[in-house]
């Protein structure tokens, strides 16, 4: 089992100066890359202070620098908002920038909020189908002198520029949920990103059944990585574990809000949520946190990873975001180095 860092710059208030919150993210990756861990991933959102990432390229282009020896990926490239020349280009160029230590992961995107402001009429299954369209555009044109006559895009022969510094390119990962999503993924030689967002270990299995029948499926490709990726927290106590059940309580009732993009938003920011409109959703509740994220105290955080790594996953993936403050992020991700990977050393 390889561990990663999984993070974005968050901002609930206006009140958080966004400098600083780059310095804090940089801060944790630094702690990630010097403790062992396997890779730092970055996202791409827009108009959104939840998660501030308007491109991954350029935050892990500056980690390349402030970093030795972890794989930096996006996680994830938004599909329907790249043509797939200037995604070839661009992830190449980041590439050669990085030494060869880009992973690419794609998605088709999650949030209306978003769809609305870059791609107005877009829908879930459009950007679906551009996110299939793309991945073996952007392959084909790492090989150069290529022709693409699809629904979505059509160009004559065209060859990234530059190339990418390894070879045949960077590894792929494809966010996938739904059984087509992992077919599509393992048919095109593609590795799978999987999250249970706030639902519990069922789910886990669930995403592991969906990708071992994609596998089953196409017994000529190699079989790919899968990685699953979940919110948690190491606390040096119980009452510790319960407070972050509390934070991150709060963090899906926000998620779900901007998901649902029904609630007035101003300046990036969405309309404070009361007390009693949080309390309205049970299944985020912190109860059900506490039961269904990773939270506890490394021998409990131990036992449950090492329930993923017995299920097939290759990586688990620490989704940092969380609302809550840097110093217990960077605490928490400091147990998890001191406390809990050399257990799966």
């Amino acid at each position: 089992m390889k561990f990663s860092l999984f993070v974005h710059m968050e901002r609930l208030s206006a009140d958080e100066p966004q400098q600083r919150l780059y310095e804090e993210m940089i801060e944790l990756c630094q702690i990630a890359d010097e403790g062992g861990m396997h890779a730092i991933w970055t996202g791409e959102h827009h108009g959104m202070n939840f998660t501030i990432a308007p491109n991954p390229f350029l935050n892990l282009v500056d980690l390349a620098r402030r970093t030795k020896n972890v794989r930096l990926g996006t996680g994830n490239i938004i599909a329907p908002f790249w043509h797939p020349i200037r995604l070839a280009g661009e992830a190449a160029m980041a590439d050669i920038i990085m030494d060869g230590r880009l992973d690419l992961g794609v998605a088709r995107g999650a949030y209306t909020f978003e769809y609305d402001r870059l791609s107005p009429g877009l829908d879930a299954w459009t950007a679906g189908g551009k996110m299939r369209e793309l991945v073996p555009a952007i392959k084909a044109l790492w090989q150069g002198d290529y022709e693409h006559n699809g629904e979505h895009w059509q160009f004559p022969k065209s060859t990234s520029s530059p190339l990418p510094v390894q070879t045949p390119h960077p590894p792929i990962w494809v966010a996938a949920r739904d059984p087509n999503s992992h077919d599509f993924a393992v048919a095109n030689g593609c590795h799978v990103q999987v999250t249970p967002l706030h639902l519990g270990d069922e789910e886990v299995q669930s995403l592991m059944d969906r990708f071992n029948t994609a596998c089953a499926n196409h017994p000529e490709q190699p079989r790919p990585k899968i990685m699953v990726l979940r919110h948690a927290y190491v606390a040096d106590s119980e009452e510790d574990a319960l407070v972050a059940a509390e934070e991150i309580n709060r963090f899906y009732c926000y998620f779900g809000a901007w998901f649902k993009n029904e609630r007035p938003i101003s300046m990036g920011l969405i309309q404070e949520l009361t007390e009693a409109e949080m309390a309205a959703h049970p299944f985020y509740s912190a109860a059900a946190m506490r039961k269904n994220q990773i939270i506890g105290q490394p021998d409990e955080v131990i036992a449950r990873i090492k329930g993923y790594e017995a299920m097939g996953y290759d990586e688990f993936s620490f989704w940092i975001d969380t609302g809550m403050s840097f110093a217990r992020k960077k605490a928490s991700l400091e147990r998890l180095i001191r406390d809990v990977m050399p257990a799966f050393a």
